[in-house]
């Protein structure tokens, strides 16, 4: 290839996410300076808080901006490098975004180890895995028999804080968008229970599926589903706060649950929020953990992909409505 595919920000969103808001150019291959390795793009991480980042409520991602290449983590080979430690045919994970070559230095590439499938470090040893186990054990700290909900159960994260739960003997309960997904997390993954938040008796199915109340819930969604769990929590819960992917497609996003903050007084629950950020130090410790795990089969990680660098903006569309199981990625190159 002797161009570079870039898929700008052609404008902001005024209501949910349209492909239209994105604009595909191409330019020049840029080139590595001193201390630079360039990289090229094997596969993106698609993500939902990528358009909180788009609404301006995502804070570390700054102020929503037109004429950019849309972000994302990825995957990606070294093409060349002027970086002592980076080598031509290296595998590194990067913030390239959505383009097809990128320049990076050695504070932003993080070299992968040849142990296995290199795409698990967009999901299951990337960003998403590191998410799920630091909100699970750093913030819900489970105890054995403990009952753990977790919404879009289904989803990157979701799906692996429910089998996380499990190897600390709690009950998992999952909260997904569909009787295909909720059978699939009791079936293939080993959800105690999975409830369909579409069902119209969706507050009685909860409750049903926890008739011991909650213990830790992981917040992926905000919004009616929060506001559920939050009455069926037990004194001295934890509420992990870890997304709010109900209000991101939206120019007006809802005022938070009601019963807060007496909930939270009366039964005496933690509920905090963080970002995966926050454990940097703690990165090799939790992947080896959740090696051993992959490795003795605790662990099954979803994954599905979308092909090519143009599908991308339909793939952060369809993932928005609930089109996903398990980590999106985008497949840019072999």
């Amino acid at each position: 290839m002797t161009e570079n595919r870039r898929i700008l920000i052609d404008s902001l969103p005024e209501g949910a996410l349209e492909t239209s808001n994105y604009n595909l150019v191409t330019e020049s291959i840029p080139l590595a300076g001193s201390g630079e390795i360039l990289c090229r793009t094997l596969a993106i991480s698609i993500d939902a808080g990528s358009r909180a980042g788009l609404q301006g409520s995502a804070s570390y991602a700054g102020a929503p901006r037109t004429g950019v290449v849309m972000n994302g983590t990825a995957l990606a080979r070294i093409e060349d490098s002027k970086l002592a430690g980076f080598q031509p045919g290296d595998l590194v994970t990067c913030p390239a975004g959505w383009q097809d070559y990128s320049v990076q230095t050695q504070q932003t590439a993080s070299l992968i180890p040849s142990d296995g499938d290199p795409v698990r470090y967009l999901g299951v040893l990337g960003g998403t895995g590191l998410t799920a186990y630091f909100g699970l054990f750093n913030i819900g700290q489970p105890n054995p028999g403990e009952t753990v909900v977790v919404s879009a159960a289904a989803g990157a994260v979701g799906h692996l804080v429910g089998q996380m739960a499990r190897t600390r003997d709690c009950h998992a309960i999952g909260v997904a968008g569909s009787d295909e997904k909720c059978h699939r997390l009791v079936t293939e993954l080993g959800f105690d229970a999975a409830v369909n938040y579409r069902e119209g008796n969706f507050r009685q199915a909860l409750k049903d599926a926890c008739p011991n109340g909650i213990d830790i819930y992981f917040d992926n969604t905000g919004g009616e589903i929060l506001g559920s769990a939050l009455f069926r929590m037990n004194q001295n819960g934890r509420i992990v706060c870890c997304g709010v992917v109900s209000q991101y497609d939206t120019s007006n996003p809802a005022s938070g649950p009601k019963g807060i903050p007496g909930l939270l007084i009366n039964k005496r629950l933690t509920m905090q929020g963080f970002l995966v950020f926050d454990y940097l130090n703690q990165y090799e410790a939790a992947r080896s953990t959740i090696k051993g795990w992959l490795a003795n089969g605790e662990l099954k990680p979803w994954q599905d992909a979308y092909e090519g660098l143009e599908s991308a903006p339909r793939a952060l569309v369809d993932l928005l409505a609930g089109g996903n199981a398990g980590k999106r990625i985008v497949r840019v190159a072999e």
